[in-house]
């Protein structure tokens, strides 16, 4: 299977996933915090063919998502990427897992927002990604009580690493987390979809 990705051993890569339906600034916020916080070599935007957790009758068609991704990740090291569909998978571990066995020595990260930190207790397999690959959680606005209390943050309390060596997180050995602030983006796909659906 060709999925487009070219990794090679000793590049430090972010994962990071979404239904970008559509991609906006905020998702672009998170990526470029992760690749700049991190010292990634590159960060991949997967796009799911269909979040398990979302209604799919609100969800555009992944051609459209995809190209909406596009327009977002154009700076150098950002990829966007089908691999999902390619490989099949529906669950993010499962996505994971694929991608640790394909690409031996390269030091991946899962890269989220905080939104999806204050709810990633409900997703398949959490603590098998936790102890999986190292995770980044990029503060994102409306989140940042419920992401610092969640579930998963109290859970591998003792494996967080500190901003300022967030740096180091790609070498880490899971489970390994960092929260990362920024000045923070305020746009969300849902907003834009409501805008949208009300012009």
């Amino acid at each position: 299977m060709r999925d487009g990705l070219a990794l090679t051993p000793g590049m430090r890569v972010g994962l990071f996933g979404g239904s970008f339906n559509p991609a906006h600034e905020g998702h672009l916020h998170v990526a470029e915090t992760a690749m700049q916080r991190l010292e990634l070599d590159r960060i991949v935007w997967m796009v799911s063919p269909q979040n398990p957790l979302k209604d799919a009758a609100q969800t555009a068609p992944l051609a459209a998502r995809m190209a909406s991704a596009r327009t977002m990740a154009r700076a150098p090291g950002m990829v966007v990427s089908d691999v999902e569909t390619r490989l099949g998978t529906v669950w993010t571990i499962d996505t994971l897992r694929a991608l640790t066995d394909r690409y031996p020595g390269v030091r991946f990260v899962w890269v989220m927002g905080s939104d999806n930190l204050a709810s990633f207790h409900h997703w398949r397999g959490w603590t098998d990604i936790m102890r999986l690959m190292p995770v980044a959680v990029v503060a994102r606005p409306g989140s940042l009580l419920d992401s610092r209390t969640a579930p998963a943050a109290a859970r591998f309390a003792r494996a967080r690493l500190s901003p300022e060596r967030a740096r180091l997180l790609p070498e880490c050995e899971a489970p390994c987390w960092t929260y990362l602030t920024a000045p923070l983006n305020h746009q969300s796909s849902t907003a834009i979809r409501r805008a949208a659906a009300s012009a």
